[in-house]
C-alpha cells in the first residue's frame, strides 16, 4: 500500500480532516497513535449524534457595523462648550440616527428571516418589553418638557403684565413647586433605568454563548438591538439627571450667585451651561431684574423646545422599531 495513498490508509475511514491536512506527506508523520485513536473516536461520535458544524462569517453586515460605529461615536463624544440641553438634544438626535439604521437592519430580508426563525426565543420578548418601558419613559420625559414650557410661559406672562408682586410671586411659587416634584420623580426614573440596564447586562451574559452557537447573524442582530436600547436608557438618564438638579432656596441662590455683588468666572459658565439653574438664579434674587429674567426664560424655553422635539422623534422611532419587530415575528 503506498504511504501517500490517504484513502487506502486503515485509519482513514472517510475522515475529511485527514484529506484536508495530508496529500503528499506520509501518514505516519501526521498523527501519533493516540491522536489517530482520538480522530476515530471523534468521527464515530459525530456520526452517532449528528453534530452540526457552525460556520461564522468573518465580517459583520455593513448595516450592523454602521450601528456599532454610531454607538461608538455617541459613547466617546467629548464634552464641549454646549449648554446642558444642547448636549442632551445632540445625544437624542444621534439616538434618532441610530434607530434609523436599526430600521434599515430590521427591513433586511436576511434579518427578518432569522428573527422569524427564532421568534419564540426569550430575548425577543425581552426586547419587546424593553421597548414598552422605553416608550413609557420617553413619554414621561416629553410631558416634563411640556410642563416646563407651560410654566415658563406663565412666568413670562406674569412679568409682562406686571400686575403686582403677588402675581409674579405666585407664578414663581408654581414653577419652583414643579421643579421640586420633577426632581423627585426624575430620581426614581433614573433608578428604574439603571435596573433595566442591569437586567439587560445579566441576560446578555447568560445568553451570549447560546445565541452565538445557534446563529451568528441572529446573535449580531440581537446584540445591536440591545445596545441601542442601552444607549436609549443612558441618554434618558442624562436628561433626568439634568431635571433632578437641586432646586435651592431663594437665599441660598442669592448667596451663591450674588455674594458681595460678584460672580466668579466658573459660576458664570455654570449659568450659561445650565438653563434651569440660570432661571432659578434669576427668579430668586432679592432684587428682581425683569430684563435678565425675561432673557433667561426665553433661553430656557428655546432649549426645552429643542429637547421636546428630539424626544418626539425618538418616541416615534421606538414605536416603529417595536412594530417592525412584532410584524416580523408574527409572519
Amino acid at each position: 500500500m503506498p504511504v501517500n495513498d490517504v484513502t487506502s490508509y486503515p485509519y482513514y475511514e472517510g475522515n475529511p480532516v485527514v484529506v484536508h491536512m495530508m496529500v503528499t506527506l506520509p501518514i505516519m508523520y501526521l498523527f501519533k497513535p493516540y491522536q489517530v485513536e482520538a480522530l476515530k473516536t471523534d468521527q464515530k461520535m459525530a456520526t452517532k449524534y449528528h453534530v452540526r458544524s457552525i460556520s461564522l462569517p468573518s465580517r459583520s453586515h455593513p448595516t450592523t457595523l454602521r450601528i456599532e460605529d454610531e454607538l461608538k461615536r455617541l459613547k466617546t463624544s467629548e464634552p464641549s462648550a454646549l449648554s446642558a440641553t444642547e448636549s442632551i438634544s445632540a445625544g437624542l438626535s444621534g439616538l434618532g440616527d441610530l434607530y434609523q439604521c436599526m430600521d434599515e437592519l430590521l427591513n433586511m430580508s436576511s434579518t427578518q428571516q432569522v428573527l422569524s426563525m427564532y421568534q419564540h426565543e426569550k430575548c425577543i420578548d425581552e426586547l419587546l418589553d424593553g421597548y414598552v418601558k422605553l416608550l413609557d419613559i420617553c413619554g414621561i420625559a416629553r410631558d416634563y418638557m411640556f410642563q416646563i414650557k407651560e410654566h415658563v410661559h406663565a412666568l413670562q406672562s406674569a412679568l409682562r403684565r406686571r400686575k403686582g408682586d403677588s402675581s409674579i410671586e405666585n407664578s414663581i411659587s408654581q414653577y419652583t413647586h414643579l421643579r421640586k416634584e420633577m426632581k423627585k420623580k426624575a430620581k426614581k426614573l433614573i433608578m428604574e433605568l439603571k435596573q433595566m440596564d442591569n437586567d439587560n447586562n445579566n441576560n446578555n451574559k447568560l445568553e451570549t454563548s447560546s445565541l452565538l452557537d445557534r446563529d451568528h447573524h441572529f446573535f449580531s442582530v440581537i446584540r445591536v438591538l440591545r445596545q441601542v436600547s442601552v444607549m436609549s436608557s443612558s441618554l434618558f438618564q442624562s436628561l433626568f439627571t439634568y431635571l433632578s438638579a437641586p432646586v435651592p432656596s431663594r437665599w441660598s441662590l442669592v448667596a451663591k450667585w450674588m455674594h458681595k455683588g460678584t460672580i466668579s468666572c466658573e459660576e458664570k459658565q455654570d449659568i450659561v451651561n445650565n438653563e434651569l439653574e440660570s432661571v432659578d438664579a434669576a427668579i430668586c434674587r432679592r432684587i428682581f431684574d425683569v430684563q435678565i429674567t425675561h432673557k433667561r426664560l426665553m433661553a430656557l424655553e428655546s432649549s426645552i423646545e429643542g429637547v421636546e422635539n428630539c424626544l418626539e422623534c425618538v418616541f416615534r422611532h421606538i414605536i416603529k422599531a417595536r412594530a417592525s419587530l412584532l410584524n416580523i415575528i408574527s409572519q
